[in-house]
């Protein structure tokens, strides 16, 4: 069996900082540490060849320590961090990220547009200034979006045709109430788009974390499919956010399923050969 890559997954130590994104009760299960020895535990048999980290946190320390982590751990094929893109700074954040001691891990800067109230936020000037900056770079740009920040994402990437981008979590459409649009057609405007890729990855926080079944994920990765093609999409697991609803296996389990159409070929494209280019991984540990 061909290798496949994770394109997706968080690891952090709470002892360095906080994740104010954990909040309620429903996430307790979240609130300690994960670290590298759990990942190897979470995808052993799982024929996983190498995993790219996802920044969790606006903080540029925590990109620095993923990026040290990268450089031990012979799994890590690479690192997704953080800048911030909106900062007058934001060159020389990126440049002193790549040409640190281990900048070479950097594959990608990842936007968290989900938390701006702005929708039109990647419009503003600023910002799209920050994002021909990580395109000059080379390097790709995660953006997690939601359906609402869609039409801002297609006129924002449409003008930064250099660049190369990744929506994470599929736009997270809203599986657990069977939502369809904006989201279907926004997805569909994004695929139109050849500089544009996507994640199935985070599906399963979505939809309705205890009683979700690869029936209610399907509409939309057969929708994903069509847009994107096997050609431009990528398996993540969103671990160990995906513990809310699901174990590692079963993420993978359902993935395989919900493309077990698809050829040989195209299988290995979705579950790492996509991930590998895309990102242009490698894993020259010493």
């Amino acid at each position: 069996m061909t290798l496949r890559i994770d394109a997706h997954h968080h690891l952090w130590d709470l002892s360095a900082r906080p994740q104010p994104w954990m909040v309620g009760a429903a996430t307790g299960p979240l609130r300690r540490d994960f670290g590298a020895a759990d990942l190897r535990a979470a995808i052993a048999g799982h024929h996983i060849g190498g995993t790219i980290v996802v920044q969790t946190v606006a903080d540029v320390a925590e990109t620095e320590e993923l990026l040290d982590l990268a450089a031990l751990e012979p799994l890590i094929a690479g690192v997704v961090g953080y800048v911030d893109i909106a900062a007058d700074d934001v060159g020389e954040q990126l440049d002193r990220l790549r040409h640190g001691p281990h900048g070479q891990w950097l594959v990608g800067i990842r936007s968290l547009v989900q938390y701006e109230a702005d929708p039109s936020w990647l419009r503003r000037r600023e910002v799209l200034a920050g994002i021909h900056e990580v395109a000059a770079r080379g390097l790709v740009h995660d953006l997690l979006i939601q359906p609402r920040q869609i039409e801002a994402t297609v006129e924002a990437v449409s003008l930064v045709d250099e660049g190369t981008f990744v929506i994470d979590h599929l736009a997270k459409p809203n599986i657990a109430a069977h939502q369809w649009e904006p989201w279907a057609a926004g997805i569909t405007r994004l695929a139109r788009l050849p500089n544009v890729t996507a994640k199935l990855s985070g599906l399963v926080t979505e939809a309705s974390w205890a009683t979700w079944t690869d029936d209610h994920l399907r509409p939309y990765v057969d929708h994903a499919l069509a847009a994107f093609g096997p050609a431009r999409l990528m398996f993540g697991s969103d671990w160990p956010v995906c513990t809310l609803a699901a174990t590692y296996e079963r993420v993978v389990e359902s993935t395989t399923k919900l493309t077990s159409m698809l050829s040989p070929d195209e299988s290995a494209a979705v579950l790492g050969g996509n991930a590998t280019a895309v990102y242009s991984l490698h894993q020259e540990h010493s």
